[in-house]
Parts: C-alpha cells; structure tokens; sequence
C-alpha cells in the first residue's frame, strides 16, 4: 500500500435547503484504486467537484500530502496535480492529439512560438506509455471514444497528475475497450498517482478497486477493502434497502400470439435476420459488439433502409420506410444513447415526454397544453421521476430519470412493440431496478418487448428468450433453463461456435 496522497475530511455541502453532501471523509493512497460507488444523487459528482476546484465546500478541508490546500478554481486544483475525466469527454475535435494533450502549456521555442517538434516527442511518449496506437498528428474528432479517453488520460499525465478521477470510464466504451482501459489502469497502478474511480458496475469494481467507498443521500455509508463486501452487500447499502435481486422473478403470464415476425430482414451490417416476438414475451437480443444488434433495431424502426426483408405486425405485412411508419403501427423505439439520439436535453420534460403524441393533443391546430402537462404529470408518478416539476430542463437530470423520460415518451404512444437498446446503460443500480420492473409491467399488459444489452447478466435476468446475433445473423436461439452466460458466449463468438461445430 502506497502513501496517502489525498485527504478530504468532513466535506459538507447544501445547495439552498438541499443536503448535497454530510460530513464525508476520504483518503486516497498512491499504487491503489478508489472505488466510489452510489446512486445518482448520493453526492459522488458533487465531491469530486469540490475536489476539482468547481464547488467550493460548505465545511471540512482538503490536504494533499499532508498539507492543507484550498482549490476555489478547477485550473487551482489543476496546479496542484488532481485532473477529473468526465464521462461527457472534453477534448477538441478540430485539434490534433498532441495540440489537446498540451492545451494551454504549450512547450515553447525560445522566440516564443509552439515548439511543435518538442510537443510532437513528448505526446509520443505519452502515448508509448499508454500503450496507444495512434498518431500525435492525427485529429481528435477521427478518434473512437476509447481513443479520445487515452488523450484525455495522457493530458492529465502530461500535467503531473498526483491524483486522477475516473467519471464512469466505460459507459460508452465496448468490452473490448474496457479491457484496454483496465490494463492502462493497472499500469497507471504502478506509478505515484492516486486513482479516484466513479462507477456502478460491480465487476468494474470487483475487478479494479483495492478499497470501496459507498455514498447514499450524501453520507458515507460504508468503506471496505476489496473483497470485504459482496455485491448484495454493497446493493443494500447503495439504495437504502434489502434488494434480494435486482431481477423481477420470471413472469408466468401466459404469452399471447406473435406480435411480430421479422424474416430475412437485411440492410448495412445485417446481412439477413428472422425471428419472432409474442405478445408479452421479453426477447432478449445478445451477441458481441459489431454483431448488428442496433443496426437491427434500426432496420425494424425504419431509422435506416432496408435492403432485403419483410416484417408482419399481427400476422399482417407492414412497410416501414420511416420512424413515422413504425410509429404509426404502434412500434417504439429507444435507442442506445439517449443523449444524441433519445433525449432534446435543452428542452422540459413535458417536451421531451409528450413529442410523439402533439396530434393526439392538439384541437384546430392549438396544442391542449393543461392536457399535455397532465400527462407529463401521470409519466413523473408512474415511472416515478425524480424532478422539479415537468417544466425542468431534461439536462439537469440524472441519468436514471434521463432514461426514464425517455420511456414515458414512447409509453405515450401505448406501444404493441417496444424495442429497447441498452435501457439501463448509465444508470445505477437502484434505477435499473425500477426499469427492469417496469420492462415486465409492460410485458404483463400484453407488449411485445426486445431488448438488446451488452450486460450478459441483464439479458440473462430479464429475457424469457434470447436470440444470439453473430456477424449480421441470428446465430441461434435459447430459452428456460437454456439461457445463461455460457452458452450466449457460445453463439455469439465464432471461436466458440467454431469449437462447439467441431
């Protein structure tokens, strides 16, 4: 165990009459990682910004090496080696890798100008050091997201970084890039550096963090080693309350006829697709990233063209040729990143819920706004918001009620299908929770639902059926007892599919 590098003790902040955070103590140490878990809104963004200079606190101090200092400004707290990567990433999409790794410090010629030789060197050894494999010339906006995180890492090496803050690291990444982000954080483990690691995903935890440190309504409510808290331990104290399983039990509800038949359906990275949903039936859609899971999705919702295929609603043929289309014949859709292709952020919301169903509400051409806030009003209770009231922005939400607005727009339409792309993706465990049993509510009055996920275990505890897509196909199906980790990861992944053929 390395030095303690940073102290935070009895940091308390009120925003009005709002508790934001109570008397919270930490310690960081160098060669080891900070878990901090907890919900959204248990405090963990307020304390990291007021360790990052944004939020002054109410009460308590700060030391760093064992001194006290005072960080009223992010660049103080920048100066004094603590750099914060936030989930919404912030580097340039115009410049050049090594111009967003020394913004603002720039090494300089001895006339004054960019030394763009000696810029150029030193981000080529930061990224030798990251193990990246990209070029200090290439621009920032040709970048994956994984890409664009290792620049946001080496800037904040570049800066002699005695502390650095992971802000859910992996919520836009894939496994595979996960897995590089791990093994940079294991190497990172090596050097003098405290690492403070924001997430709500147990294996991320149980796999990365040497110590835990659990937030609930602004408190600190427990603070283990690695290993001294179980997954369910660590649940009960997140939320407040015994959640024997995050999973609904298996519905019994009798399944109704096909809802929807999808046969040979292709375009872009599928390449030819059929399966079928019931009326009441959670089909569960697995399979690796770049199998053509969204891709699918979008195909079915009219958000992209088909090339090949047919779809029948009811036994009935539907041409689909728009989201319009699909929305006419009561087929929703909530896609995988609810921010740029969900959500109108800077909009209420009362916007944001009731945008599908503006005719529904509207006589002579005047929108029946007392009738639109009333539904935004029956969604909040119904799916349990947490908000102001419906005329807040959806911005200033967590991301839990961000999904969940979200969802209320397309229950407005009182779907016969509703496809759902990685609907707790960025959420904490509580507001998993809550989706996952509104996801059977919706299957117990009869919708046909598929919902496709990258969390095995998610696909596991909420299908009654899972189809396995691999390389733009349906590679096979599983249901009842069926259905587990395993065998999902024997259809999805062509080495195995290969082995088990042989």
């Amino acid at each position: 165990m390395g030095e303690v590098i940073l102290e935070m003790i009895g940091i308390s902040k009120h925003f009005g009459a709002t508790r934001a955070l109570d008397r919270v103590s930490l310690a960081a140490r160098s060669h080891e990682v900070l878990a901090l878990m907890g919900e959204n809104g248990a405090g963990k963004s307020t304390l990291m910004k007021i360790l990052s200079g944004i939020y002054p606190p109410d009460a308590g101090e700060i030391r760093l090496a064992g001194q006290r200092v005072r960080l009223d400004t992010p660049a103080a707290a920048r100066r004094a080696g603590i750099n914060l990567i936030y989930q919404e990433l912030s580097v340039v999409p115009n410049l050049s890798v090594a111009e967003n790794i020394f913004l603002g410090a720039e090494p300089r010629t001895r006339f004054g100008g960019v030394d763009h030789a000696r810029m150029r060197h030193a981000t080529q050894r930061l990224l030798d050091q990251l193990d990246a494999r990209f070029d200090p010339h290439t621009p920032a906006h040709k970048l994956s997201v994984a890409n664009q995180q290792q620049v946001e890492i080496a800037r904040a090496l570049a800066q002699q970084s005695r502390v650095l803050i992971m802000d859910e690291p992996t919520a836009a990444l894939s496994k595979h890039e996960s897995e590089r982000l791990f093994a940079m954080i294991a190497a990172l483990r090596n050097q003098d550096i405290a690492i403070i690691y924001i997430s709500h995903r147990m294996e991320e935890v149980s796999q990365l963090a040497d110590r835990i440190i659990v937030l609930r309504d602004g408190g600190q409510v427990g603070h283990f080693a690695r290993g001294d808290c179980s997954p369910r331990q660590l649940v009960r104290l997140m939320v407040g309350r015994p959640l024997d399983d995050i999973y609904p039990p298996p519905s019994d509800t009798a399944q109704g006829p096909v809802k929807l038949e999808v046969l040979n359906l292709g375009g872009g990275k599928v390449a030819s697709a059929s399966f079928q949903v019931r009326a009441g039936e959670i089909l569960g859609l697995a399979g690796l990233v770049g199998a053509g899971r969204s891709e699918l999705a979008r195909l079915i919702f009219g958000a992209d063209a088909k090339q090949r295929g047919t779809l029948r609603l009811d036994g009935a043929p539907i041409d689909i040729r728009s989201p319009r289309d699909a929305m006419r014949h009561g087929i929703g859709y909530v896609p995988e990143d609810r921010k740029s292709q969900g959500l109108f952020l800077q909009l209420t919301m009362q916007a944001n819920t009731t945008m599908n169903v503006l005719r529904e509400h509207a006589r002579g051409g005047v929108l029946d706004l007392p009738a639109l806030r009333t539904l935004t009003r029956q969604a909040i209770a119904r799916l349990a918001i947490k908000a102001p009231d419906e005329a807040g922005r959806v911005a200033g939400l967590s991301g839990g009620n961000q999904q969940k607005v979200l969802l209320a727009r397309w229950l407005a339409i009182r779907p016969r299908v509703l496809i759902l792309d990685e609907p707790t993706r960025g959420v904490d465990i509580g507001a998993k929770a809550e989706i996952y049993r509104l996801i059977h509510q919706l299957a117990h009055q009869g919708v046909a639902i598929v919902c496709i996920s990258s969390e095995l275990a998610e696909i596991v505890g909420i299908s009654h059926r899972v189809a396995v897509m691999r390389a733009g196909r349906i590679a096979g199906e599983l249901r009842g007892k069926q259905i587990s980790p395993e065998s999902i990861m024997m259809l999805a992944s062509p080495r195995f599919s290969a082995h088990a053929s042989s």
